[in-house]
């Protein structure tokens, strides 16, 4: 998941063409473009519409020199969202699915690893970039989680911060192109669904819960934690039977629209003129590692017998959050797909430093 605010290397300069309105000029502009974008994605039954939509919208204006980010406490309220939503959804199977096929998950997470790490590797060996930032950059984990880490360990935030959001915007948009040409649409939700009467009482509890965790999630330091911790507890509250979450359709909407904004709007000008040298050879490594992914997805068809699509959305190299709405508007396996997300998050996690430092002495 792409951060919320502006990177500690971002240097203050003055604003240029849409940085040059009011930040409430900023939000109807990119308010209106967002519902540009999203109507004829809706209207042609692509998945994740809603995020696609005001991630499109959210790149045009940040672009052209906009200047507004989503605040913390939005993207962090999002997450907690898109947590709940998810945990309805898997329920018992995910810890049924990593134990049924534990072998082949890793064998997958562990490939997907190798070869995000190699990218980085081959372009720090041009010297385009330093070795840890490309190595950060090409990791294959949560963007946020990423660019903490890569910031802690010396890299370059905003180099990296420019690589997994052209990565994020690469795989879900081709994540959604294949779902969609695939035959694999979910059911459209009508506009008058949107306002359907939910328990009111249980929806309030549920998210107090969920906004807890994930404070707990963040203060312990556990990566993507905001995401994670509140999923893990209401996957567990569920599949017990101990509670029901019904989302409202009108908050997994706005959910989906906040993280579009999120995505899009730190796409910005000053990152990819700090990183136009990169731009060619990162193009290149995310191609190759979709590539990569796409033949995974194809083991893992004939390995387990899974769809195509969830294969591919099990496979592909992130973000977390926007690959779990893209599972969620599909129809796939979303057990399948959010266990090996999230076992590839946990043990790049876990590797990343050592792997990074060890890579890049190499480099």
């Amino acid at each position: 998941m792409p951060p919320a605010a502006h990177s500690p290397n971002d240097r203050t300069n003055a604003p240029t063409g849409l940085g040059r309105l009011p930040a409430f000029l900023q939000w109807c502009l990119v308010g209106c473009l967002s519902i540009v974008a999203t109507v004829p994605l809706e209207a042609a039954g692509f998945p994740a519409a809603f995020l696609m939509g005001p991630m499109l919208a959210g790149i045009v204006v940040a672009l052209g020199g906009g200047t507004i980010r989503l605040p913390r406490l939005f993207v962090f309220v999002v997450q907690v969202v898109l947590a709940l939503m998810i945990a309805t959804m898997v329920s018992q199977d995910f810890i049924g699915t990593f134990s049924e096929n534990w072998l082949v998950i890793l064998l997958v997470v562990l490939s997907v690893i190798s070869v995000s790490t190699l990218s980085g590797w081959l372009i720090a060996r041009t010297g385009i970039l330093p070795g840890t930032t490309a190595i950060w950059g090409s990791s294959a984990g949560a963007a946020s989680t990423m660019m903490i880490m890569a910031e802690a360990y010396g890299a370059d935030a905003r180099l990296v911060a420019f690589m997994q959001y052209l990565r994020v915007v690469f795989v879900a948009s081709f994540a959604t192109l294949v779902a969609h040409f695939g035959g694999h649409d979910g059911a459209a939700v009508p506009p008058h669904a949107w306002f359907e009467p939910v328990p009111m009482l249980p929806l309030a509890a549920m998210l107090a819960v969920g906004i807890l965790a994930g404070l707990a999630g963040q203060k312990l330091r556990i990566p993507a934690g905001a995401f994670l911790v509140p999923f893990a507890l209401a996957a567990v509250l569920t599949s017990s039977g101990t509670v029901t979450i019904v989302l409202p359709q009108w908050l997994l909407v706005i959910a989906f629209t906040l993280l579009g904004w999120n995505i899009g709007l730190g796409f910005t000008r000053a990152i990819l003129l700090h990183a136009r040298r990169a731009l060619m050879p990162t193009v290149a490594s995310i191609i190759a590692l979709i590539s990569f992914s796409g033949l995974l997805a194809g083991l893992l068809i004939l390995v387990l017998g899974v769809d195509p699509l969830t294969a591919y959305l099990a496979t592909s190299p992130g973000g977390l959050d926007s690959i779990a709405v893209i599972a969620a508007a599909s129809k796939v396996d979303i057990a399948f797909v959010m266990t090996l997300q999230t076992a590839r998050l946990i043990l790049v996690t876990l590797i990343g430093p050592w792997l990074a430092r060890f890579v890049a002495d190499r480099a």
